[in-house]
């Protein structure tokens, strides 16, 4: 699944600096200059999972194969950009193609690094921000209601369809996100074509100085009461020593530069664990001598849809799920213990999958 949460942020707030820690795959270049990431880069991140080791222990495989989540360093926003300015079509051109957006704002003070806005207002960041993508939201639903009007004087299902667009029209003129809307699943469809901006999930870096990176910061705290009503967690970070330990290949040496910083793990993982949460991603396991292998679905897939992820042929021909549950698979041992203990279910087409399940799909194309 190509699933991507995208970074964004103004210039300078150390997107491209977690790009370069969070991807395995690709490296940004992190410079001191405004528009350095120009074309967005995409990485592939792996999703920390300890129980894929914990099942690798147990059925030793040729190899570990981790669940990933792709991760676009977008160009920085500008205020105007909703207008043109900077590289503003662009960039929000990017964020439409995203599934979640990961919001970086500078929370910590640095002379050295240039900075457009003034004093640090970690707030009024955010709000520049939201208010361009706002701006642009209000763009299209406009369009889309001039298109609308007129056919929906004749068409009651296209009357349903306007009221719900000028309630998004309404609720973005007063600087409200989309997201904050709560609308409801047959709501959305007036606007699931529109893909607007501030529909998407959002997570928020602090990205603060070396100081603040376990306690947060005037900044930090500021940031956190501004979106205690998005419902949207705040991660506290420091950008450039996450990078510095992604950089380590050698496991000692990360583990000792994580103790002197007093560190039990990389907050990067709390990232990437956030990021999962926040597009309501589950995760399945295959386990066999080949290999063990996480898989991504959306919560509340059934298992032809699970099985999907590894081919689509696998959907298809569809016959049967095994199952078992990743906590009997651990307490005993391998397949053919939980399957003589009667842990082993057979499952069909409308069994729903859980979080952890090891599964092994039967199907005939």
């Amino acid at each position: 699944m190509a699933l991507q949460a995208g970074i964004v942020g103004l210039p300078n707030v150390g997107k491209s600096t977690l790009f370069n820690a969070v991807s395995n795959s690709a490296k940004a270049q992190a410079s001191n200059y405004r528009f350095c990431t120009i074309d967005p880069n995409v990485g592939l991140v792996d999703v920390p999972d300890p129980r894929l080791n914990k099942l690798a222990e147990l059925v030793n495989p040729n190899r570990i194969v981790p669940t990933q989540i792709e991760i676009v360093d977008i160009a920085g926003l500008v205020r105007g950009a909703s207008k043109g300015e900077g590289l503003g079509n662009k960039f929000l051109g990017n964020i439409r193609e995203v599934d979640a957006i990961i919001h970086v704002v500078r929370c910590f003070e640095d002379e050295n690094i240039l900075r457009d806005e003034g004093a640090i207002n970690p707030v009024s960041d955010k709000e520049i921000i939201d208010t361009e993508l706002q701006l642009k939201d209000l763009e299209s639903v406009e369009k889309k209601i001039q298109r609308t009007e007129k056919m929906a004087k004749a068409d009651p299902k296209l009357r349903a369809e306007l009221d719900v667009l000028m309630r998004c029209k309404d609720h973005l003129e007063k600087g409200k996100s989309i997201r904050e809307l709560d609308l409801n699943k047959p709501e959305r469809v007036a606007i699931a074509d529109l893909f607007l901006l501030t529909e998407k999930p959002v997570l928020y870096v602090a990205n603060v100085d070396e100081a603040s990176m376990h306690t947060g910061n005037k900044y930090s705290e500021a940031l956190k009461e501004a979106v205690k009503n998005e419902k949207a967690e705040v991660i506290i970070m420091n950008n450039s020593i996450e990078a510095q330990i992604a950089e380590m290949e050698n496991p000692d040496d990360k583990l000792l530069f994580m103790e002197e910083y007093k560190m039990t793990e990389p907050a990067l993982d709390r990232l990437i664990h956030s990021a999962y949460r926040l597009l309501n991603l589950y995760t399945y396991f295959t386990a066999g001598v080949q290999e063990v292998r996480a898989w991504t679905i959306h919560e509340g897939w059934r298992a032809p849809q699970a099985a999907s992820v590894i081919h689509t042929d696998f959907e298809k021909g569809f016959i049967k799920a095994e199952v078992i549950a990743y906590e009997d698979f651990i307490q005993y041992g391998s397949e053919a213990a939980c399957r003589e203990a009667g842990k082993l279910r057979i499952e069909g087409k409308e069994y729903i999958v859980k979080d952890g399940d090891v599964m092994h799909f039967r199907f005939n194309v």
